[in-house]
């Protein structure tokens, strides 16, 4: 890919038109880290949270924010999902987020995979601030996407970075 995409020929901001472009099944997988204090980690895991169950809320929310991905990224197409999985992952001073999401459509999933897992990482910070207001959302990416006409990207394929 040579040319930024949600540009027009004199440089204006637009919609990609998909509409020409076949329907394949697609999926793109995201994952990002909220690191905490152990203590917060802890509350989080044994599920005594005066919040109440963080990681079933966080999870509901990646969701919801995968499926309203087109309502809050300007070009981003509205698309109907066909799959969204969130998995939330505790460690001694972290939760980890993996997203996966699949369409079968024109356009690919990765904006939602990776709203998804930033909407889940947001709502554990929101759930858990009153008590640690130094938690760090990190490293949100793309790890993988299939699918459409450029087919599979895999992190690291093309420089042998290991995940």
């Amino acid at each position: 890919m040579d040319r930024l995409t949600h540009f027009d020929a004199s440089g204006k901001a637009h919609m990609v038109n998909v509409g020409g472009k076949p329907v394949s099944h697609r999926v793109a997988v995201a994952e990002g880290c909220i690191r905490m204090q152990p203590d917060t980690a802890a509350r989080i895991q044994a599920g005594d949270h005066h919040k109440g169950d963080v990681l079933g809320i966080a999870r509901v929310a990646g969701i919801m924010g995968a499926k309203r991905t087109g309502d809050l990224i300007p070009l981003c197409h509205p698309i109907g999902l066909t799959r969204v999985a969130l998995e939330l992952e505790t460690g001694e001073d972290h939760v980890r987020a993996r997203a996966t999401c699949e369409v079968q459509g024109q356009t690919g999933v990765e904006m939602e995979a990776l709203t998804a897992v930033s909407v889940a990482l947001l709502t554990i910070y929101d759930m858990c601030k009153a008590v640690d207001r130094g938690m760090r959302i990190e490293d949100v990416r793309l790890l993988e996407k299939h699918g459409g006409r450029s087919g599979s990207w895999i992190v690291g394929a093309e420089t042998g970075e290991s995940q």
